[in-house]
């Protein structure tokens, strides 16, 4: 387990978590939060939630995917790694859902895999090699989603915990929390995408160097990175999560899933600038008749004037 870990960690995590960074002077995003619940700073009632290692709630048009495994800081075992994967195939297969916020219950997002399920259950592990034909280590990490993912960090996100963070869109960090690679020192390597998705994120350089040291990245150097897109005061992560994806959910989806997919693909599957256009294009066109002119119309007659994003 990687508990023993984090405890050796705690001088240094002390430092980060006061939010010093060498050479780097970086303030948290100022985010006005909206109060969905008054108990476990904010977190979800996970009363109904004994037993289950995810539990998930629908939110009309967004659904929260929560980690349940606190007593191991949210530690992936085998059973929460195919629940995690069912959640989020359910939420990419269902048209009345447009955004997913994956979180954790009791103060850490996920500190990796379960390494006592590792350890004494070697021989029960089924990895599939080829990543076409079967699930990550962590269940989801080899999916390609069609519609938003939303990561809610707090705590703990290290180790396989990083790689489903980087499974996300977006990343909202809580000041307190600390991403790494702690998996360094045990010789586990990263196969749930964490080689793939933090170079094209933070840059090569950057990456190598929390793959190669391992070390603790607290919030606010996660967001001079860029691998954090907001960073907001402990408690308030999921809140601000939740914010988010209404926001996302409420734009025009069509026209918001083709330009996230054009991204995505000139990011990672075109071989050239001209293929990277042309698919932009071809993805682009189809939307301009379905959205983009009855939001021309909609702009004719007063709407989002001045920069406004309201719909009145």
């Amino acid at each position: 387990m990687f508990l023993e870990l984090l405890r050796t960690w705690t001088p240094t995590l002390r430092v980060i978590h006061r939010g010093k960074i060498p050479g780097v002077s970086v303030k948290a995003s100022s985010v006005q939060v909206k109060s969905f619940s008054s108990t476990r700073g904010g977190e979800e009632d996970t009363s109904s939630a004994a037993g289950q290692t995810v539990v998930s709630e629908r939110r009309v048009s967004v659904v929260t995917v929560a980690i349940n495994r606190p007593e191991v800081r949210n530690a992936v075992n085998q059973e929460t790694a195919r629940r995690l994967l069912e959640e989020l195939e359910a939420f990419d297969s269902d048209p009345a859902l447009n955004v997913a916020v994956l979180h954790g219950i009791g103060g850490n997002f996920c500190a990796g895999y379960d390494l006592k399920e590792l350890a004494n259950h070697t021989a029960s592990l089924k990895l599939e090699q080829d990543v076409t034909k079967g699930p990550g280590p962590m269940g989801p990490s080899r999916l390609e989603l069609s519609k938003p993912l939303i990561a809610a960090v707090s705590g703990f996100a290290v180790a396989g915990g990083l790689e489903l963070a980087l499974l996300a869109d977006l990343r909202v960090v809580e000041e307190s929390a600390i991403m790494g690679v702690f998996c360094r020192r045990f010789g586990v390597p990263l196969i749930d995408g964490g080689t793939v998705r933090l170079p094209r994120l933070i840059g090569l350089s950057r990456a190598l160097d929390l793959i190669l040291t391992g070390r603790p990245i607290g919030a606010q150097e996660a967001l001079a990175y860029g691998l954090a897109n907001r960073v907001v005061p402990d408690g308030q992560a999921l809140q601000v999560a939740l914010q988010l994806a209404e926001q996302i959910s409420a734009f025009p989806q069509q026209c918001l899933r083709a330009d996230r997919s054009s991204s995505i693909y000139s990011c990672y599957d075109a071989h050239s600038f001209t293929q990277a256009m042309q698919y932009e294009t071809d993805h682009g066109i189809p939307v301009i008749l379905s959205e983009a002119v009855p939001g021309a119309t909609r702009f004719t007659t007063g709407t989002g004037r001045g920069g406004t994003f309201s719909k009145n």
